[in-house]
């Protein structure tokens, strides 16, 4: 009897088994969670964690501050200079074209006029040489041409030094990047010293130099394309300061030109 009730008991279990065995291949596998979701991201990608405003800071300590700020410093000025250090900043056709006219007319006053509503390198030029010309007229060209000559370099000083900042940048973050290794290597030598000698000692001593060259890394990250950048706006503001000087020297011939005029009509009175 016994007998029986044991069987039967295992027929039921069994049944009840083979019956919960499906159920359970039919339901989905519970999602992983975040933290396994982590490990198997860094599993495939071991810089994961380093993309991440929080890990990145994490991993390269104090020094992440300055190579953020430096990095949007630099990205600012490249978006900056793309859009002012160009032609039209500089010497625009439209003013040259003016500038001819009024000079061949002799109207200075209006010249200085169309000077002050332009913000360009040459309408400064040209409204620093009028106003000189203007305040001073029995200045000779010769001085006219000295107040010229000055206002020209400083605005070819001008041009240079704005994106020597762009330069400065390119410099300074691998700097900052090598302080912030340097930094990390103490600490880790620090903490690895007080520990006792094995192999986690070792693995210890890897990983925190890993850490501590993220942050060399990443001042050349942002140093190299600072660096290109000013090579590309340096290449581009020598050449917008060649056609400055072209076209000074342009309007400072026709000026010599109506200077020698005057003068011969004053002599023929």
């Amino acid at each position: 009897m016994h007998r029986k009730i044991l069987l039967a008991l295992a027929v039921l279990a069994a049944l009840i088994v083979t019956m919960n065995v499906p159920a359970q291949a039919q339901q989905p596998a519970p999602a992983p969670s975040a933290a396994a979701a982590q490990a198997a991201a860094l599993e495939e990608n071991p810089y994961a964690d380093a993309l991440t405003f929080d890990g990145f800071v994490r991993r390269t300590g104090v020094m992440a501050y300055p190579l953020i700020g430096l990095s949007m410093v630099a990205f600012f000025m490249i978006v900056l200079f793309a859009f002012t250090v160009r032609q039209g900043t500089v010497v625009s056709d439209a003013f040259m074209n003016s500038a001819d006219a009024l000079i061949r007319k002799q109207d200075y006053l209006g010249l200085l006029a169309v000077c002050n509503r332009r913000n360009e390198c040459i309408a400064r030029i040209t409204a620093k040489t009028l106003d000189f010309a203007t305040r001073n007229p029995t200045a000779s060209f010769e001085e006219v041409k000295e107040v010229t000559e000055a206002e020209g370099n400083r605005q070819s000083s001008l041009l240079l030094a704005r994106i020597a900042y762009l330069g400065d940048v390119g410099a300074v973050a691998p700097m900052l990047g090598l302080l912030g290794t340097t930094l990390g290597m103490i600490t880790t030598f620090h903490e690895i010293s007080g520990k006792g000698v094995g192999g986690s000692n070792q693995l210890g001593l890897a990983q925190g130099v890993s850490e501590a060259l993220l942050c060399t890394a990443s001042g050349l990250v942002i140093g190299i394309p600072a660096l290109i950048f000013y090579a590309i706006f340096r290449g581009k503001v020598n050449r917008l300061i060649s056609e400055m000087e072209a076209a000074t020297t342009h309007l400072m011939a026709l000026l010599a030109v109506q200077y020698k005029r005057a003068a011969r009509a004053v002599a023929g009175q």
